[in-house]
């Protein structure tokens, strides 16, 4: 058998090699790199649609390829300012899905649970996720939970004490803190998108006032549902009128958003955390950038090279070049109503201001440099790879048409994507990056601990403004006062010797023993340490209750344990301790020939 395979592949050759047929090899050259085949056509499914009397546009994309569905129903209202009430839609979103009116709480999510599915609510959202043979009761029971909120005054109370819990533990974030301040200097505190919910503010919400809003905004007139999966469009539309139909509509209240100003001349605005131990630096500055702008491709083109990924300019400099973050990344999000240019990273107080330099070092090189082919071609066959993924799945289909309603776009603004973007050049990216990167009218958000790092901030020579945590403007802070060349380290230690009680106090003490309890992954363990004067230690580590492993020292010898296993303590362990001379390290300095 084998002999004959043998005789068909030499016949095989023999008649390639009379005939004059050249292999791949002859005629492929592998230190070439393959030309750029054209953008890959893309034919988009259309989903079928229909508009209830009340308002509400429905959008049904058809997929049988898994039994499963998913819908998202979004109300498109103008941003709501909420002013004195802000606070009112966080707590809207958490109290919805707390039951209906006929379905209480633990009756509402025990059934949810049982069908594997899945609800979700938002102020001006709701969603559900589940078999296709379950949909039908799923949705009924997401859309009861939309129409006929069950408010409690008990829920309502938790829902509150849930914010103010957040709200205290982002005090002490200084991502949490700068994103606050930065938007409300880029839009302004009169804009829904500056404002935020205060402390003060929070506590004189009521339920009545959640109510009120939710009678207010919660309308079918703008909204849009996005049914996806498997199903039938005459089943939906059946469903969709049984539960949605009696939405009521309503009058929406009118407001006009404030305008946003940028800065005239590029400045620093300062953020002080005295106990920040990371800086976090964003460049930030208001624009406008519409999905249907002539521009909204070359401008994700722009951004995609100066910050948006990870070989970005951006990231590339701070992260590989310099070693000052994890991670930096910029971004240009298109809105009908105003976007926001922000680039920036979180690095160490100790390179707060270089990391400053080299940001606005890369946002000006986007002004003044070229992009090179490569790094065109490069980030145009990551868009066309990606985006031919994601018209693979259903959501997208559905998601991308309803940005075509929201956004007024052509009915093939998605199926010409890929060609607009390929056609962006090295002369579009500087001049869009030129229009909406905003350098010479930037702001620089610093936040970080001002003692250590305003006086280097000071030397870079941008102007510098102060501000507290809630965006109003202060003075500098006070920074710390040289240190009089009479103070000496020992008149330090001696002043901590007073305020602890005296140094005689300290030095009778002859045993000391601690003991520290915490969790390693979901594991209770208990480290405890004993010490007696002068240099006699014990150590040992309790998993579960269970000892781990054992140190112990007896002023000549010691040993060590772990797993039962017991080993002689290294020599220069030992030689560590026997040199030791007391337990209290501060009484130790003291007496140290450097003080």
């Amino acid at each position: 058998m084998q002999l004959k395979y043998t005789y068909i592949l030499l016949t095989t050759i023999f008649i390639m090699s009379c005939t004059g047929t050249k292999t791949t090899t002859e005629t492929f050259d592998r230190n070439k790199q393959p030309v750029a085949g054209p953008a890959p056509k893309v034919q988009l499914g259309k989903p079928q649609t229909f508009t209830l009397d009340n308002g509400l546009k429905v959008l049904v994309v058809e997929n049988q390829k898994l039994p499963r569905v998913s819908v998202n129903l979004t109300l498109d209202n103008t941003p709501i300012f909420e002013g004195e009430k802000a606070g009112v839609s966080s707590l809207l979103s958490d109290l919805l899905g707390s039951g209906t009116t006929t379905v209480s709480k633990d009756q509402f999510n025990e059934r949810i649970d049982f069908l594997g599915a899945s609800v979700n609510y938002g102020s001006q959202s709701a969603s559900m996720r589940s078999l296709s043979k379950f949909f039908p009761e799923v949705f009924g029971l997401m859309a009861d939970g939309a129409l006929n909120p069950n408010f409690t005054q008990e829920e309502f109370d938790k829902s509150k004490a849930k914010l103010v819990d957040n709200i205290k533990s982002g005090e002490k974030s200084v991502e949490n803190i700068s994103n606050r301040v930065e938007n409300v200097l880029a839009y302004g505190k009169n804009h829904p998108f500056g404002e935020f919910t205060k402390m003060n503010q929070l506590q004189k919400i009521t339920l009545a006032d959640v109510q009120a809003f939710y009678n207010t905004y919660f309308k079918p007139n703008n909204a849009y549902l996005i049914v996806t999966g498997d199903v039938k469009f005459d089943l939906v539309k059946a469903l969709v009128e049984k539960h949605l139909g009696s939405w009521q509509k309503g009058a929406l209240p009118e407001y006009k958003l404030p305008d946003t100003q940028n800065v005239v001349q590029t400045e620093i605005n300062f953020i002080d955390m005295p106990e920040a131990s990371q800086t976090q630096v964003n460049v930030v500055s208001t624009t406008h950038l519409e999905m249907g702008d002539p521009d909204y491709h070359a401008v994700l083109v722009a951004n995609q090279i100066f910050g948006g990924d990870f070989n970005s300019h951006l990231n590339m400099n701070l992260r590989e070049a310099h070693g000052y973050t994890y991670g930096a990344r910029s971004s240009v999000p298109a809105s009908k109503y105003v976007s926001m240019f922000k680039a920036g990273a979180k690095v160490r107080n100790q390179v707060a201001d270089s990391a400053v330099v080299e940001i606005m070092k890369e946002l000006d090189r986007m002004y003044t440099e070229k992009v090179t082919e490569d790094e065109l071609k490069t980030v145009k066959a990551s868009y066309s790879g990606n985006f031919v993924m994601e018209v693979e799945k259903p959501e997208t289909i559905a998601r991308y048409a309803l940005n075509i309603q929201k956004n007024n776009l052509p009915e093939d603004y998605y199926e010409t994507f890929l060609a607009k973007i390929n056609a962006v050049t090295a002369d579009d990216v500087m001049r869009v990056a030129q229009k909406y990167f905003n350098k010479n009218n930037t702001r620089i958000v610093v936040t970080s601990k001002g003692a250590e790092v305003i006086p280097a901030l000071e030397k870079l020579g941008y102007k510098i403004n102060y501000f507290d945590k809630e965006g109003n403007s202060v003075d500098k802070p006070k920074m710390p006062e040289a240190v009089s060349n009479d103070i000496t380290p020992a008149i330090v230690l001696e002043k901590y010797f007073t305020a602890v009680g005296g140094k005689d106090k300290l030095e009778a003490i002859q045993t000391i023993e601690q003991s520290y309890e915490f969790t390693m992954q979901g594991t209770p363990v208990v480290q405890v340490y004993k010490m007696q004067k002068p240099n006699k230690i014990y150590v040992e580590t309790l998993v579960m209750g269970q000892s781990y492993g054992k140190m112990a020292f007896d002023g000549e010898k010691g040993y060590m344990t772990q797993m039962g296993n017991k080993l002689p303590l290294p020599e220069d362990r030992i030689a560590e301790y026997k040199n030791k001379k007391g337990i209290i390290d501060e009484l130790l300095l003291l007496e140290n020939s450097i003080l």
